[in-house]
């Protein structure tokens, strides 16, 4: 069990979930927490990741670091996603074994499920049939990380417990067209369709500043920015969005996902979700006194094949109830107040069809969400906002 004491390393925590993570456990009295950001430590880079492990042996580390991104970068990177996810998860899991950490948190994507998964897709759906294409690379990926923590449980009596979030949004989201998901990209190109529409170059000139589009700022010329925001799909009081709008989708507000994420660091070990309590006796063996020695582990070496086929350890975090991208967007329209024109483009992809997961292992361990998508899309354009400020 994790104290207030334990150092944790938070990968990624100037993210989306990461930075939210990191406000979840200051606020439940977590103080002793590291982290880096990009510059500081690259995670591709193996001796990087091995010296910070020996200059700062962590407890626990939680690893929502990754490369990530929407339809488009996923279909136009597809070596960088599953090559950078790799190493990524390789130095980290591996150095958090080498320095004997007690606990890891690895965050996945229920895009690791197959394109035609039964709906709602539970944990046991994993490796039943072919995945999404336009995301197959970082699927992949993030299939390999979760079987890395599986696997060195199984060899080593480690406690590394991958989660799988379905779509995150909120404070600190990517607004950039080139890479975001589908909800801030959505809010974005609708806010901007608007501040064309009233003319507001002020704004617009702010936004670009902020967040340029493939080099292009505020100080460019108006007839610039028009082309480079049409090439999106942006125009005065009209969006193009891509597909035909009717896929089903979950949205999780990042906050209520980092909620889970520390409910989970901080109360449920392996052995609780394979449901062996021996589990932890098995691996470790046990002190004199009778508690659980988890340093007997070290070199332990071998799988435990009297236990059985363990797999699909991983648990699903969402919300259990899903909406059309059509509906989507008119939940943001009207948080942007915006009254022009939504259209969507069939001649490009829709992505998987629909992708709700079962959360029933969630909720048997204690939580569930608290953000509705109506809130959480009002919050999130506030934030945007603030930005902008």
């Amino acid at each position: 069990m994790l104290t207030p004491n334990n150092k944790i390393y938070i990968a990624g925590h100037h993210g989306l979930v990461g930075s939210a993570i990191w406000r979840n456990l200051q606020q439940r009295g977590y103080n002793n927490l590291v982290g880096r950001s990009h510059r500081e430590l690259d995670l591709t880079n193996q001796a990087a990741v091995k010296k910070f492990f020996d200059q700062e042996r962590p407890d626990a580390v939680v690893l929502a670091a990754a490369f990530v991104g929407g339809i488009m970068a996923n279909s136009l990177y597809r070596a960088d996603f599953i090559m950078q996810n790799m190493m990524i998860q390789c130095n980290v899991i591996g150095e958090a074994y080498r320095h004997q950490v007690k606990k890891l948190l690895f965050l996945g994507s229920t895009c690791i499920y197959p394109k035609n998964a039964p709906q709602p897709i539970k944990e046991e759906a994993l490796l039943t049939s072919p995945l999404e294409y336009t995301n197959e690379e970082y699927a992949i990926a993030k299939i390999a990380g979760l079987k890395m923590c599986e696997s060195y449980n199984l060899q080593y009596g480690t406690n590394y417990i991958a989660v799988m979030p379905t779509n995150l949004y909120g404070p600190n989201d990517n607004f950039h067209l080139e890479n975001s998901h589908v909800m801030p990209a959505m809010m974005r190109k609708i806010y901007l369709a608007k501040l064309l529409h009233d003319n507001d170059w002020n704004a617009i000139t702010r936004d670009l500043n902020i967040r340029p589009v493939q080099g292009v700022t505020g100080s460019h010329s108006q007839q610039q920015i028009r082309d480079i925001l049409a090439s999106y799909g942006i125009e005065d009081n009209k969006v193009t969005l891509w597909g035909t709008g009717t896929p089903l989708r979950e949205f999780l507000w990042s906050e209520d996902m980092a909620d889970a994420s520390v409910h989970i660091l901080l109360n449920i070990d392996f052995a609780d979700i394979i449901g062996i309590p021996q589990y932890s006796s098995i691996c470790f063996g046990k002190k004199s006194d009778g508690a659980i020695d988890r340093n007997s582990s070290e070199g332990r070496g071998g799988a435990l094949p009297h236990l059985g086929e363990i797999r699909n350890c991983h648990i699903n975090i969402g919300t259990g109830k899903e909406i059309t991208i059509k509906q989507l967007s008119e939940l943001v329209a009207n948080a942007v107040s915006f009254k022009g024109e939504i259209v969507f483009d069939s001649n490009k992809p829709d992505g998987t069809p629909r992708k709700l997961v079962d959360v029933s292992k969630l909720h048997s361990l204690g939580w569930k969400h608290q953000i509705e998508i109506n809130e959480g899309v009002n919050r999130l354009f506030q934030w945007y906002r603030s930005t902008l400020a």
